[in-house]
């Protein structure tokens, strides 16, 4: 089996501007927008032909990422035309920009939402970046968001970010009530060149990732299917690709890009990257997320 087949969701972050600060962001492609993409994303077509490639490449899922995917002005479009290539398909968003509008204007294109929230405490969002210029998102927000994307049939997972400011918080009553499908639960990770100069302030160890995942676990009883990654799961366990449409990995603990897949195309750009399909399996990639 080649690596495709063993590692069949692909995360295209196509879009490096976002509009929040997010001190431990391992995505801020600062280095990528300063050699190679000024507005730090392509053009609609080169997001096109990425998107087509990996389809059919085999890839079975794609995951819309960033920076904040929904600030592309055609990203509607770049999710029905992923659907049209027989890809799963699915976004990570902060919320800010989902309305109910919007996820009609989809037309059912869009499979998966995992919306990223992290606290619902506003002093501690503040001081871990995820604020926007008109400041915190509230739970009254998150919680209208999550309803309005499980009334349209989209299914609903939420990430949430462990760090020093949230490690030791009892999470439960909000995922409850939000009641995703499926809650990912990641520690904050460090990679050198996007958070190296904020990460330290955000750190935790492992023991305390664990003592959060322990504490919150208790929202399984609820159907909820609770999904802990720490540095060692999230390490190799994904196949990325950049805002220039280059495949990614954090194996040494920095970004290292392969070849352009426009240029090469996919199987020659993923011998550049490192990707272990155990890891993957480890970490719950492989799931029933439908077509």
């Amino acid at each position: 089996m080649n690596i495709v087949e063993r590692v069949p969701s692909v995360n295209f972050h196509l879009w490096e501007p976002c509009n929040m600060k997010c001190g431990f962001c391992f995505a801020t492609f600062q280095d990528v927008k300063h050699d190679r993409l000024p507005k730090g994303h392509m053009n609609e077509e080169d997001c096109r032909a990425v998107v087509e490639m990996l389809a059919r490449a085999g890839f079975a899922k794609i995951n819309f990422a960033g920076g904040e995917p929904t600030l592309c002005p055609w990203l509607s479009e770049l999710i029905a035309a992923a659907r049209e290539h027989g890809l799963t398909t699915a976004i990570v968003t902060n919320g800010t920009k989902i309305t109910a509008a919007w996820l009609d204007s989809l037309n059912r294109t869009l499979d998966w939402i995992a919306l990223s929230v992290d606290t619902l405490d506003p002093e501690k969002l503040k001081r871990i970046g995820r604020v926007t210029r008109s400041g915190p998102m509230t739970e009254d927000e998150y919680l209208r968001i999550a309803e309005s994307i499980k009334e349209r049939g989209i299914r609903f997972k939420i990430n949430t970010v462990v760090t020093s400011e949230t490690w030791e918080e009892d999470f439960t009553e909000f995922i409850t009530q939000a009641r995703p499908e499926r809650w990912k639960i990641l520690q904050v990770l460090p990679v050198e060149g996007q958070n190296d100069g904020h990460i330290q302030r955000y750190a935790i160890t492992k023991e305390q990732f664990a003592t959060y995942v322990a504490r919150n676990r208790s929202v399984e009883e609820d159907g909820i299917v609770v999904v802990p990654e720490d540095n060692e799961m999230m390490t190799g366990s994904y196949v990325m690709v950049d805002p220039s449409g280059r495949f990614f990995d954090n194996t040494n603990g920095s970004h290292n890009y392969s070849e352009s897949i426009i240029d090469v195309g996919v199987d020659e750009a993923l011998k550049g990257v490192s990707i272990d399909p155990q890891r993957f399996l480890q970490r719950g990639g492989r799931y029933d997320w439908g077509a």
